[in-house]
Parts: structure tokens; sequence; C-alpha cells
């Protein structure tokens, strides 16, 4: 499959339609209009890789609505060289928007088959994240801990602890919480014990699902 200049005109409607929904950074309305999202799903969706909506990939997960990716980013405040965790890898499109925005990404991912497909597919394209790994999001990554920002692109139906912990002071976890319908928020890590917390209202995600499965 190639990215063509059709491909091109299409993203660029894509910035537009998320940059009306309220999306103001530059930087990621950017890296939107450069990643070709059609690559990243099943060929049988190709059609509707530009439309702004999120779209079934294996393992029963979901490649996001890109107003919700771009959302989620602009909510990090990503500079170059931050360390970010990304909990739920999926199809690799959110991780590849952090890597162009000069992100040192260690993402995790509990579905076998997406991890084994990212793993291989990301570098095609140019997009090499820090580490990826196979295994429970629930519990972050204290061997590379702590991290500038983190992100969850599942919906949690709570704050699991250890993303807390792993934070650093001053850094940003942007999670959805909640079971049927998720609350996006923001957690800014002002002290060792102090959090500030911010909610953006009402998205809908996949579950968080504890557990590594083969």
């Amino acid at each position: 499959m190639k990215d063509l200049h059709k491909h091109k005109g299409l993203r660029n409607q894509l910035v537009k339609t998320v940059q009306a929904k309220g999306i103001k950074d530059e930087k990621v309305l950017d890296a939107i209009s450069k990643i070709p999202r059609h690559l990243f799903m099943d060929s049988g969706f190709i059609d509707f890789a530009y439309q702004d909506n999120a779209f079934p990939i294996a393992a029963n997960q979901t490649i996001s609505q890109p107003y919700t990716v771009a959302f989620q980013t602009e909510l990090l405040k990503i500079e170059p060289n931050d360390k970010v965790l990304e909990i739920g890898t999926g199809s690799g499109y959110q991780t590849a928007v952090l890597i162009e925005l000069k992100a040192e990404v260690y993402s995790i991912e509990r579905q076998k088959e997406l991890y084994e497909k990212v793993k291989k597919f990301l570098p095609k394209l140019g997009y090499v994240a820090k580490k990826l790994n196979f295994g429970d999001g629930y519990k972050g990554w204290s061997e590379y801990a702590p991290f500038d920002k983190i992100i969850v692109t599942a919906g949690a139906p709570f704050v699991p602890k250890p993303l807390l912990s792993q934070l650093k002071v001053g850094g940003r976890l942007v999670i959805p919480v909640g079971d049927e319908v998720q609350v996006m928020t923001l957690y800014i890590r002002k002290s060792e014990k102090e959090f500030e917390k911010h909610e953006f209202g009402e998205f809908r995600f996949v579950p968080m699902l504890k557990e590594s499965q083969k």
C-alpha cells in the first residue's frame, strides 16, 4: 500500500475537521497531516480512513477517532524528548503521532496480536518507539519511570495508582475514566503527594483490560 497525493489531500481535509472541532495545537495538527492513517487500518476500511470516526481493527479493538487522538495529545502538551508512557499501543496510530512530535515513546499493549503486528509495522513507516512491551498497562512500566507524560488510550474504570506514582513532578497523565462512558481526565503532578485534576467531557473507548492476553 502506498501514500498517494489523494491521501494527502484527504488528510488536509481531516486536519480542517479536527481544527473546526477545537484543536488548536499546530504541532498536533501538523502530525495528523503527515501520518498515513489509511496504512494503520484493515484494507476493508481504507475508504473510511480520513473520516473523523473510530473503526474496528484486530483483536476486537479500534483505531481511535482522529479528533480524540488530537484531543488527548493536545492535553499532554508534548515537548521534544519528553519520555512518554502510552498504555494501549493498539494500531500504533497514536504512537506515531507522539513520535512525530519527537517524544520518546514507551508503549504497552495487552493484545498479543496487536503487539506483534505494530512491532514490525511502525518501523517500516519510519516510526521507531523507544520501547514496546506486551504486558498489563495497569502496572505501568516501573523499569523506565518516571515519565514526563502518560497517555491511556482505553477506558479505565479507575485511575491505576502505579501510573500516578510513575509520573514525574510537573508531569501530565491523560486518561479516560469510567465504565460505559468515560470522562477525559487530566492529572498534573504538583508534588510527591499532590495532583491537580481536570475533566474534559465524555468520550467512548474500548475497555482497559488487565493481564496480558495471548
